[in-house]
Order: structure tokens, then sequence, then C-alpha cells
């Protein structure tokens, strides 16, 4: 990911504060068939010796856990808010008219080495984590036991769990930080009025 030194966010924890806000991810592997892109949800999971890895599922009857072999490098890729950029909204373009239009957003990428998982205890532990996370804001939340467990049990039979160990992590949040105060305060405004959630991020 081509990243200007403006724009370069370098802190992991706050880079994997991001993957926990904005969890939904592109998956992308090089296997068998070739180039291949899954979007699913991810956990972030850090060991007891501080090994960081994305953990996920996908179906069994998705070929992706034939095609790729465990230990391949694959790219996970986290996106956050994102938005057009209007030059009307530089004031500096109202005296020179050196403005062109651009798109701001957040963005992480994590590569690392993935493996499939069978085991039904760890797959299990998935998803229990998984729906008692996304959950936890429902005024009854909904947890596994809710089910039959033959239904459940029937479930986890058709999935296949996925751990990523993370040997890189890169962030970009391009948020106007080449502007200046002026501009930026322009940008803001405009997102604003645009309804953009994006705006609360741009700092003078």
């Amino acid at each position: 990911m081509y990243t200007p030194k403006h724009f370069e966010i370098n802190d992991q924890e706050e880079l994997l504060a991001f993957v926990k806000a904005f969890p939904f991810a592109t998956l992308v592997s090089n296997g068998e068939d070739g180039l291949n892109a899954e979007h699913i949800p991810m956990l972030v999971h850090v060991d007891d010796e501080k090994r960081v890895c994305l953990q996920a599922h996908i179906a069994k009857a998705n070929k992706l856990w034939q095609n790729v072999a465990n230990q391949a490098d694959v790219l996970v890729v986290f996106q956050g808010e994102n938005a057009y950029i209007s030059p009307n909204w530089y004031p500096s373009k109202k005296v020179d008219g050196k403005a062109v239009p651009t798109w701001n957003y957040r963005a992480v990428h994590i590569k690392g080495n993935i493996n499939f998982i069978h085991d039904v205890k760890w797959k299990l532990a998935l998803l229990e984590k998984l729906t008692n996370i996304h959950e936890k804001e429902q005024p009854a939340p909904w947890s596994i036991s809710d089910a039959p467990q033959e239904y459940i049990d029937k479930l986890q039979a058709a999935v296949v769990g996925i751990e990523i160990t993370v040997t890189d992590i890169q962030g970009k949040y391009k948020l106007s930080q080449n502007q200046t105060a002026e501009n930026k305060n322009g940008v803001r405004d405009g997102l604003a009025e645009a309804k953009q959630p994006l705006a609360e991020l741009i700092k003078p």
C-alpha cells in the first residue's frame, strides 16, 4: 500500500483497535485457482506470547481451504470511513485555483500466514466469541446456547476455521494532513454539511 509519511500510522495498538472497530475484512489469497477475495468478519487474538492472529470462519463448501495451502501468504484489508473531497472546500482554491478532487479514507492492511482449522472445540469457541462481541449491544443478546445443540453441531460441522498469524501490519489514514489548517477546516465543514462521519476525524 502506497503510504506517504503524512498519512502513515505505525502504532500497532491503534491499528488493532481500528481492526476491532471495523472487523468486516477482505481476505485476499493466491491459490490453485489464482487470485481470490473473500469478505468475512475477523477477530483479533493476541496469545500469551504476544503473537497476533486474526481468526474467522468460512463455509466448508467454500473451496478456499482446499485451494490455498496452510502457511500460505495472505493479505487482509480493513476499511473504515471514506468520502470524496471537493476542491471547492479549500479556501486556497479561491486564491490561486490550485486544487483538485481527492478521496479521504482510513485503511489497515495485514499480511500473514493462513491456517485452516477443523477442530470442533476451536470452531465453537470462535463462534461463541464472534457472537458475544457482535451481540453485546443488543437489548437481549442472543447466545449460541439459545439454539438447539444438535442444530449448532450441524452448523459447526459445515464451517472451517481460519487463523492468520500476522507478519506485517500497515495503516493509512488519509485525512487531509497535507493541507493547511484553513483548508482542513474547509474540508471538515464540507464533510459535515454532507453528513459524512469522516468530518469528525479531520483535525486542524
